[in-house]
């Protein structure tokens, strides 16, 4: 059954595009018809896709048949190689469980809302609009942005429609062609778009598209986030469907080695993450997250994962691939011991002396112990830990920060034991990364005089609210992911539990208020896609675990460490 896309333009102006080439130009299709159609590839017969480790660049060994959900459950799903399930889902609603499971009523309602959302371009399905809001000021809620449409995407992978994802990578690819001019100041070439807008011209009867690489945005900061979830879903994409027509064409591997050469480009850094500035992420305005933040450290290393699996061995690839092999394994080491917090390192911490020279300090980036905020005390449970969010010069952001955590697990840049840690710690404090609506964007709120320093009194980030302590339902589906990766399923279901009980009667809202999630956000958009989409997509993988294959990665037995704090600070 079909249903008609949203017209996402009646606001929109149609004038002057000539003039706005970074933003507004006539789009040159790419020609369909000359793009092999999916090839029906059983990925399991054809070896992993996962087992190229950091030194090697081909396929290997032949994949056991799938184990059942128990299985999975039990042993954390080691094996992401089995992964594949492309039987289409019929309907809006997800088919019964084959574990005899009958669906919850919420499902139907979230996927007729998603649907609803569907953005088309020149009679094609692009992607989907952020919130169907109609009750407040679209601003820019009318757009399909890259991030958003992630969770939208892996539910359409999920109930076998890929075709969705597939327009949405290559027309996000064109975009990225586009020239990009800021202020006289031109982008990067291989930056994507943070977001994109379908205009009509009843007039003349053409669509074209608006993009927007940053300088729409709060702060006008471009988005680097974009570039790595591009690269991630084109890897689900073949996870999924078992089709690499999409990632060979020259146009994917080229759009990859862009990216890529933005962010492993030699320069001043003496660190192998990545320096950024605030807002160039989910949390996209002032939050004190510049510098190295987390969110964006885990993502590029799951992105060089990811094209490390996806890239061609021409001579090209095996040029980025060496590259990539080499800032892993630095990514990984750094990332592992100075971003890494738990009780020990707290005392370590609360121990360090200051002003140390030399290869011998221990305090390497001389953090002050008074620095120690009093919350992480507490905070800290005897079992569990978490990586910090960001670790810089005489710098250490001891927040919580779910996506980048839950996106460590995923990517296997939390080692096996961190993991555990990490799953540990959300149980152990349930309470206030959890509450009454999954799930803490970051834990604690900044409030008072640190609020209007680091904010700079920005009255939409007050405490407890949107990115500053607020509760977002998105982020069900990575909790859930790493809940089955780390084979504690347990933890999900009841978080999802917990959102089923007010997230369709409130409207399916962008984001919850409050210590514990209690009240609608003050400013959040009603019908929020990615919130939809989230909760289906945790729904389908507590039913098939084998779905978190599409996003999580196998660890990789070459990049195991052996961490020594004693000299790590």
């Amino acid at each position: 059954m079909s249903t008609p896309s949203v017209d996402v333009s009646q606001n929109g102006t149609l004038k002057n595009y000539d003039s706005c080439s970074s933003s507004v130009a006539e789009l040159d299709d790419i020609d369909f018809s000359r793009i092999p159609r999916p090839r029906n590839v059983n990925i399991e017969r054809k070896g992993s896709l996962d087992e190229r480790s950091f030194s090697e660049a081909q396929m290997m060994g032949n994949s056991p048949p799938p184990p059942s959900r128990a299985e999975y459950y039990s042993r954390g799903l080691d094996h992401f190689d089995t992964v594949h399930s492309p039987a289409k889902w019929s309907g809006f609603t997800t088919p019964r469980s084959p574990f005899g499971a009958e669906p919850h009523p919420m499902i139907a309602e979230a996927w007729e809302a998603l649907r609803r959302s569907l953005v088309h371009f020149r009679g094609r399905p692009v992607g989907t609009i952020a919130a169907l809001d109609s009750s407040d000021e679209k601003l820019n809620y009318d757009q399909v942005f890259v991030r958003d449409f992630v969770p939208s995407a892996l539910a359409f992978l999920m109930n076998g429609e890929p075709e969705i994802v597939r327009n949405f990578i290559l027309k996000t690819l064109r975009l990225q062609s586009w020239e990009k001019k800021i202020d006289r100041f031109q982008l990067g070439e291989g930056v994507m778009p943070a977001s994109f807008k379908v205009l009509h011209d009843p007039v003349r009867n053409t669509e074209t598209l608006m993009a927007d690489f940053g300088e729409s945005a709060i702060g006008r900061v471009a988005p680097i986030d974009s570039g790595f979830w591009w690269i991630i879903l084109l890897r689900a994409y073949t996870k999924s469907t078992g089709d690499t027509s999409l990632s060979e064409m020259p146009e994917c591997q080229k759009g990859m080695r862009l990216i890529l050469s933005l962010c492993l480009s030699e320069g001043f850094d003496t660190f192998p993450t990545l320096l950024c500035a605030d807002g160039c992420c989910m949390i996209d305005r002032r939050m004190g997250v510049y510098g190295y933040p987390i969110e964006i450290q885990a993502l590029f290393f799951m992105a060089l994962r990811c094209a490390l699996l996806l890239l061609k061995q021409d001579a090209e690839g095996k040029e980025f691939i060496e590259r990539i092999v080499k800032r892993l394994h630095a990514l990984s080491y750094h990332m592992r011991t100075y971003f890494w917090l738990d009780l020990k390192q707290v005392n370590d911490i609360y121990r360090y002396k200051t002003e140390e020279y030399s290869h011998t300090a221990v305090n390497k980036f001389n953090v002050i112990p008074d620095s120690l905020p009093e919350w992480v005390f507490d905070f800290m449970p005897l079992h569990g830990g978490y990586f910090i969010g960001n670790v810089g010069p005489s710098n250490m952001d001891f927040r919580w920060f779910c996506l980048g955590n839950c996106i460590a697990i995923l990517s296997c840049l939390a080692t096996p034991e961190q993991e555990t840690k990490i799953m540990d710690l959300i149980e152990s404090r349930w309470h206030e990364l959890v509450g009454e609506m999954p799930l803490k964007v970051c834990y604690p709120a900044i409030e008072g005089h640190e609020w209007r320093i680091v904010t700079g009194c920005d009255p939409k980030n007050t405490r407890w609210s949107y990115h500053n302590g607020g509760s977002w339902p998105v982020l069900l589906w990575l909790l859930t992911a790493a809940c089955i990766k780390t084979g504690r399923p347990q933890i999900a279901r009841r978080a999802i539990e917990l959102a089923e009980t007010r997230l369709s009667k409130d409207g399916w809202p962008e984001y919850y208020d409050g210590k514990l999630g209690r009240f609608i956000g003050k400013q959040a958009r009603k019908h929020q896609t990615w919130s939809i989409a989230g909760y289906l997509v945790a729904k389908m993988m507590l039913e098939d675990p084998s779905h978190v294959g599409m996003v999580a990665l196998e660890e990789d037995k070459q990049l195991k460490p052996v961490l020594k704090r004693s000299n790590s600070f």
